[in-house]
């Protein structure tokens, strides 16, 4: 969701530069393939969804893509890529397993692309920059693996991941997770519970990350001087579960909160706020009136 090398500026830094890569006539491999009948299998289910509508199957579709979206925020994100807060480990693993059903790929795949992206921000090594325009920003980086190795390298800023097992097990496993959970929604409810949580549950929760890589780099305002083209998209926010304050979350990466003022709705620090005062989240990150001051454009 590429692999990593520290950019140092020697020979070995792998940038793509020059034309665009080719978005459909290149060599696909088997991980291209497999991440594009995943894409695929959630859209047409969610083109059946009308088809197969029942309240009760639209009522579990709504709840399972507010839980998944929520764990690819909390986990995923904040947690795992950015260690803006700590958890206990038997309450972090299953945040991260959770966020496997939202079909955006494992931890350390996921956590390894977006640290690329905070590392290359804008330039021809972000493995979904918007200067290769909207539609690759948006979902077309995703099913060229060999090309996001290309521009940033090998996969070694997660070892901290990779040392644990827990990741290492959802990495070789992740298929038959997701395989066996579409089985039991379909055995529970038959196609209306299908379509509705894997279809059009799937489909929000994708497209809702996808509008940050792509959206949120594009329109909106900005707030702080962060020097690349990250922008804050407001009516984004209860969608995305925060993440559309983006433009405060590239001014302070390490922040758990990215809706900084009261109005900027943030469902994800929410929760994060709520373990914090039940004493499971520690750790919390926030970003200094100092930081606040050096990053203003008001400066």
């Amino acid at each position: 969701m590429g692999d990593t090398t520290k950019d140092d500026g020697s020979s070995q830094s792998k940038a793509v530069r020059g034309e665009k890569r080719a978005l459909f006539f290149r060599k696909w491999t088997r991980i291209d393939l497999a991440r594009a009948s995943a894409v695929g299998a959630v859209h047409l289910l969610c083109l059946l969804a009308p088809f197969n509508y029942k309240w009760e199957a639209l009522r579990f579709g709504v709840i399972l893509a507010i839980v998944t979206s929520l764990s690819i925020t909390f986990s995923y994100h904040r947690n795992l890529t950015h260690k803006s807060f700590k958890l206990p480990k038997w309450l972090e693993y299953p945040f991260a397993y959770s966020a496997l059903f939202a079909l955006q790929g494992h931890p350390i795949d996921w956590v390894s692309t977006h640290r690329f992206h905070h590392q290359f921000t804008d330039s021809d090594r972000d493995p979904h920059s918007p200067i290769e325009g909207f539609w690759f920003s948006h979902v077309f980086w995703i099913f060229d693996t060999s090309y996001i190795r290309e521009k940033c390298g090998g996969r070694d800023n997660v070892m901290d991941l990779k040392q644990q097992w827990f990741y290492r097990f959802l990495q070789n496993t992740i298929g038959l997770h997701i395989l066996t959970f579409w089985i039991l929604v379909y055995l529970w409810g038959g196609l209306p519970y299908l379509t509705w949580s894997v279809g059009v549950g799937g489909a929000i929760g994708y497209h809702a990350t996808w509008l940050i890589n792509s959206a949120c780099h594009i329109w909106g305002s900005r707030a702080w001087n962060t020097k690349d083209t990250s922008r804050n998209i407001w009516w984004l926010g209860p969608f995305t579960m925060g993440e559309s304050w983006h433009n405060n979350h590239h001014a302070f990466e390490a922040s758990a909160r990215h809706g900084l003022e009261w109005y900027q709705v943030d469902l994800t620090w929410y929760l994060i706020w709520f373990f914090q005062v039940l004493g499971l989240a520690t750790d919390v990150k926030l970003p200094t009136d100092a930081q606040k001051r050096k990053m203003s454009l008001a400066r």
